[in-house]
């Protein structure tokens, strides 16, 4: 595998922070949540930090490589478009799966894919598919996750160092999701860290969160804990990254603060050489990082041109997504658990997913609590959301919110109702469900 090309030490570019972002010290390159960019109108922002050098780089959050469709090609085309009119030398996308297709549902969030043998055929020709269609190379980060799934075949270093075997595909190895994990499903960093093919670290992620009842939040909203920057620090005895990245997506601190994340993250990558015999794989390196004696024969390794990769048998497509489709049905639709999950952490999860939705809809659609007040916007949103499962997308999802409100007259306040009135209709371009249609809907819910 080819050395990856040098980045330094960035942050996560938002608009929140823009400012702050192009005013950090000492700052290589940025990472952009590629679906919150338009390739043809770049924010000011961005487009000036490319002009001063610095690397922008496109990170998918909706692909869902790890569900059991196919890869959606239009969305495959919007991130190449990304990646082409940012100059980006790579896109990074995630292990995950966010929706099902039978039935529509949509997670809003990155979900764990199980580590069977079914799932990773599936994973590995979607990622092949990927590849085929984007314009640079692909690399994919592991995920923080609640819950594990019942009957796993694999361990999390067998699963990746497989799927790099066999697609070449590059990995962004995220410290605070190895973090979330020891502490959610007991998994050894260390030994992760030890059995995955270092020679394909594109970049590393860094991010803070919060332990509540047991369970680790990866909130991207608090500070980096130093149980985190020390898992940075195990990586890097390890090997020399790349990249270094700090994301912050919440609750954004002082510029002084990023400033001093910042600093930290680049003392720790600074701190000295990897361990002898290990890669080093950034600029400072060698031309070609040699294989680990440890890893398996084939984890560093480009794909086989000549062994063309048989197609998955539908037959495991249809067995991921039966798995997929019951347990998102349970966590977004209220369904009951699948067997051999632990309920308590779905439970959790469940809370947690309705809580977001109801966040980013307030983010896309702030007129939503300014209309109802903060509290019985997200009392009456958590309510709608219990019996209303996304299908398609954060921004039909305040559609269907405001519309569900209208047709039980509500909100009570008849000003309120005239002002989400007005806004729901500015928005669909269409007239609000008449009276008699509204009770007719309404019957037919309560009869369901």
């Amino acid at each position: 595998m080819k050395p990856m090309a040098h980045l330094g030490v960035g942050i996560g570019w938002r608009p929140e922070i823009a400012d702050a972002v192009e005013r950090l010290p000492g700052l290589d390159w940025v990472e952009v949540v590629a679906e919150n960019v338009c390739p043809g109108h770049l924010p000011e922002s961005l487009l000036r930090l490319r002009e001063r050098g610095t690397r922008v780089v496109p990170h998918g959050v909706s692909l869902g490589l790890g569900g059991a469709d196919r890869p959606d090609p239009a969305k495959l085309a919007a991130l190449g478009e990304r990646a082409v009119a940012l100059g980006a030398p790579l896109v990074t996308e995630h292990i995950a799966f966010v929706r099902t297709s039978s039935p529509v549902l949509e997670a809003g969030h990155l979900l764990p894919v199980p580590r069977t043998r079914d799932a990773l055929d599936v994973l590995c020709e979607n990622v092949r598919i990927a590849q085929d269609s984007l314009p640079v190379p692909l690399a994919l980060e592991n995920i923080a996750a609640l819950f594990s799934w019942p009957g796993e075949e694999l361990t999390e270093a067998q699963f990746l160092t497989e799927l790099v075997g066999r697609t070449g595909v590059r990995l962004l190895i995220d410290v605070a999701n190895l973090h979330t994990n020891r502490v959610n499903r007991g998994e050894d960093p260390a030994a992760v860290l030890d059995a995955i093919p270092l020679e394909a670290l594109a970049y590393v992620h860094v991010a803070g969160g919060i332990e509540r009842g047991g369970v680790w939040h990866d909130t991207h909203a608090h500070p980096v804990p130093p149980v985190v920057l020390d898992l940075l620090a195990a990586l890097r005895s390890r090997v020399d990254p790349p990249g270094v990245l700090l994301e912050r997506d919440d609750d954004f601190p002082a510029e002084a603060e990023l400033a001093g994340e910042l600093a930290a993250i680049r003392a720790v990558v600074t701190a000295g050489p990897p361990a002898p015999g290990r890669p080093a794989v950034a600029g400072s390196g060698p031309a070609a990082a040699e294989p680990r004696p440890d890893a398996a024969p084939d984890a560093a390794a480009e794909p086989d041109a000549a062994a063309e990769p048989l197609p998955v048998e539908e037959s495991a497509r249809t067995r991921v997504a039966l798995g997929q489709a019951a347990l998102l049905s349970a966590l977004v639709a209220g369904t009951p658990v699948p067997e051999g999950f632990d309920r308590r952490r779905i439970r959790v999860q469940a809370r947690a997913l309705a809580a977001k939705r109801a966040d980013v809809v307030a983010r896309l659609a702030p007129e939503l609590p300014e209309i109802l007040g903060p509290d019985p916007y997200r009392e009456a949103f958590l309510s709608y959301a219990k019996g209303r499962p996304m299908t398609a997308g954060y921004r039909r999802d305040a559609l269907d919110f405001a519309e569900d409100l209208l047709i039980r007259d509500l909100p009570a306040d008849p000003v309120a109702r005239r002002r989400l009135t007005a806004w729901w209709r500015d928005r669909t371009g269409a007239r609000p469900p008449r009276r008699i249609v509204r009770w007719a809907r309404a019957l037919a819910g309560r009869a369901a």
